[in-house]
């Protein structure tokens, strides 16, 4: 019988500790990403404020110039050779999360935006959501922000917060409630 990865996320359990963590997306095999680079972080919280700890996050996202490393992608092969687009972080004991990543440009009809995964503790399924960046706004339509009610829209977006720069560079606010009054609108995948 093989021995399961002490990494693995699926099964009759959920780890009480990660190890892998991947919260840096600016630097790829030796090479530093194009763009802004900013600093991510939030709280995974449930109704109430009640922290999350030990939640694992994935983003993947475009780089800089709005192009996804993925075949799906057309423009796939002039993807910034320095951005790998996916990270993975955990929450510590007070829901906390940080990445280290570029301001996502816009992929082909789309507003800039990261796609996030939440596994928790309690959870039946994966929750997976999309966040955009307030100040983005501009005239495109997303097709993805246009299907969340306007009044829950705000649950979407990343929020420059100065106290979160450090060493020239920015960071961005987005929290995540799981169940309650604001819980952050969550979509199949």
């Amino acid at each position: 019988m093989e021995t399961p990865s002490p990494y693995c996320t699926i099964g009759p359990f959920f780890p009480t500790e990660f190890a892998d963590e991947c919260g840096d997306l600016t630097v790829f095999e030796g090479k530093i990403a194009q763009g802004q680079h900013i600093f991510l972080t939030g709280r995974v919280v449930e109704d109430g404020s009640v922290p999350v700890g030990n939640a694992i996050l994935e983003i993947w996202q475009a780089d800089a110039n709005g192009i996804f490393r993925n075949a799906l992608d057309p423009r796939s092969s002039e993807a910034d050779p320095g951005f790998f687009g996916w990270g993975r972080a955990r929450t510590d004991a007070q829901g906390r999360y940080r990445f280290r990543t570029v301001m996502p440009g816009s992929p082909s009809g789309r507003r800039p935006h990261i796609n996030v995964m939440v596994l928790a503790i309690g959870l039946t399924r994966r929750l997976v959501t999309t966040m955009f960046f307030a100040e983005s706004r501009g005239d495109v339509q997303d097709r993805v922000l246009s299907c969340v009610p306007e009044a829950a829209r705000r649950r979407l977006m990343a929020v420059r917060d100065k106290s979160l720069d450090a060493a020239s560079v920015a960071g961005y606010r987005f929290d995540i409630v799981l169940r309650g009054e604001n819980e952050t609108p969550f979509f199949l995948d």
